[in-house]
């Protein structure tokens, strides 16, 4: 258990944080339409086809 505390735990720390950091900073390199929230369309719930 010794092993996983000190080696394996703060390795998976380490890649989420650089793979969250990743996924964030691709924006940077996204065309400025795309880096933008998608847009809210207004619609109806409950109308059936």
């Amino acid at each position: 258990m010794a092993i996983f505390r000190q080696y394996i735990a703060p390795l998976l720390v380490v890649l989420v944080f650089i793979f969250a950091l990743v996924a964030v900073s691709a924006r940077i390199f996204l065309p400025s339409d795309m880096a933008a929230p998608a847009p809210i369309e207004n619609v109806e719930i409950g109308h059936g086809a």
